[in-house]
């Protein structure tokens, strides 16, 4: 058996005669496997394993998404309470004390903001594929993406929207807006006054409908791209933080268009400014003249 399992850990379970009690074994690939040895007959031992990678795995972003949550609803806990016993203790003037609670009203809206987003994620977690059968109009996502840009940008940045050939697309239209409007916020966010953002949808000959965010912005070094759709992962936390985010809202994203049967791309350099792609199948994807066909023959939202 040794011969089979040459790991040092294994062979010194097996020594010991710790017979019922699983041993967890690392293996050459990353992987972890549980092996129980166990009485088989006179004489003989059963040697059962278990590949259990995946539910090592899975307990380990547990354990991080917990501790995660944990510092991020502290940090503005903290400084709420700190705030709070500033009120209670000192005299302060009138405008000293209207400063203070506009700062607590910022940290109450940050954590407000961070359980919005943990719902949003847990409701994408455990709800089934959205429908097929449900269109919506992509000037329409576009419309309110741009409400969006203008409320936050006030006039700081060049907004670009472009509905290309406009179509419709199979879906849940308050996730695929949810989608839509986090990347463009975030392209507003990390993009320097005087800026330029250019949101574009096109579709491609083989079917295929590509939701385009491009911003001039800070961009981001290479190394980061492949974590930047995890949890809580920042680039640079003390300037998320700044900007008003969350750390949840590129996992929301890759969630919906996963949901959606898509995938999302991400380019960028620092300095060059951040492009972001939402790739939807053809089969969520029909071009608006076919949509508006008298035989269509299925509802339609704009």
């Amino acid at each position: 058996m040794t011969n089979l399992i040459r790991g040092p850990t294994f062979v010194e379970h097996l020594a010991s005669g710790s017979v019922g009690q699983p041993v967890s074994l690392s293996g050459p690939d990353g992987s972890r496997l549980s092996a129980l040895v166990q009485p088989y007959g006179d004489g003989l031992k059963l040697l059962l394993t278990q590949d259990i990678t995946e539910r090592e795995r899975a307990e380990t972003m547990r354990r991080n998404f917990v501790a995660n949550v944990s510092h991020e609803i502290r940090t503005p806990l903290t400084v709420l309470a700190g705030f709070v016993e500033t009120l209670i203790e000192l005299p302060l003037t009138e405008s000293e004390r209207k400063r203070v609670l506009a700062l607590m009203a910022t940290q109450a809206q940050r954590m407000q903001d961070l359980v919005a987003d943990l719902l949003t994620l847990a409701q994408l977690e455990g709800s089934p594929r959205p429908p097929a059968d449900r269109w919506v109009r992509v000037s329409g996502l576009l419309e309110c993406a741009k409400a969006d840009a203008l409320a936050l940008s006030a006039g700081r940045h060049e907004l670009h929207f472009e509905a290309g050939d406009d179509a419709q697309l199979a879906g849940n239209e308050a996730e695929l807006q949810s989608a839509l409007s986090n990347l463009v916020v975030n392209a507003v966010r990390y993009t320097p006054p005087g800026g330029r953002i250019d949101v574009q949808w096109a579709a491609s000959e083989d079917g295929w409908g590509t939701l385009r965010v491009s911003d001039t912005g800070i961009g981001i070094a290479r190394e980061h791209l492949p974590r930047l759709t995890e949890r809580f992962y920042r680039v640079d936390g003390s300037r998320s933080r700044d900007t008003g985010g969350t750390g949840l809202g590129l996992s929301i994203v890759k969630h919906v268009v996963q949901r959606h049967g898509g995938e999302i791309e991400i380019q960028s350099d620092p300095g060059k400014g951040a492009t972001f792609r939402l790739l939807l199948p053809p089969s969520r994807v029909r071009p608006l003249a076919s949509a508006l066909q008298p035989d269509a023959g299925v509802e339609t939202s704009s």
